[in-house]
């Protein structure tokens, strides 16, 4: 049973923050977000880490190196799409952004975990899980 307002609610004090989340994913495929090494850098803590959608982990090290040997493409040339957005604030400066993203035929859940700093907005997580049926949500 899908219910869409039960998973992606959003307070509507959080909704300038939501849309300046939602320009950045998704995280490595979009120019908002960055495009050049430097770039990527800047917008991961230096303890970022990831589970793919495989559900293998990756350290930081290990994206950023695989970004070097393979350039990212540009979500949106590319004809990805985004739906589903949500926000939650998680602490002060610290928000779950989640996502349902569209890559063609392949459909995976996002959440990425944002803190808003003096020097930007650096992610601490991500991760990606791959949707076998769009018919699957439960509500709570």
């Amino acid at each position: 049973m899908r219910n869409d307002s039960v998973f992606a609610h959003i307070d509507d004090a959080l909704l300038p923050v939501l849309e300046e989340l939602r320009r950045r994913e998704p995280i490595f495929h979009t120019p908002a977000f960055g495009t050049t090494r430097a770039d990527f850098e800047r917008a991961t803590a230096p303890d970022y880490w990831e589970v793919g959608a495989s559900g293998c982990r990756y350290s930081r090290e290990f994206i950023l190196r695989a970004l070097d040997k393979n350039p990212p493409a540009d979500a949106a040339t590319v004809g990805w799409e985004t739906s589903d957005h949500a926000l939650r604030r998680l602490g002060p400066d610290v928000y779950l952004f989640t996502y349902t993203l569209r890559q063609h035929e392949r459909l995976t859940r996002r959440a990425t975990i944002w803190r808003n700093t003096a020097e930007g907005w650096h992610i601490l997580y991500h991760q990606g899980t791959i949707v076998t049926a769009e018919e699957n949500d439960t509500m709570p």
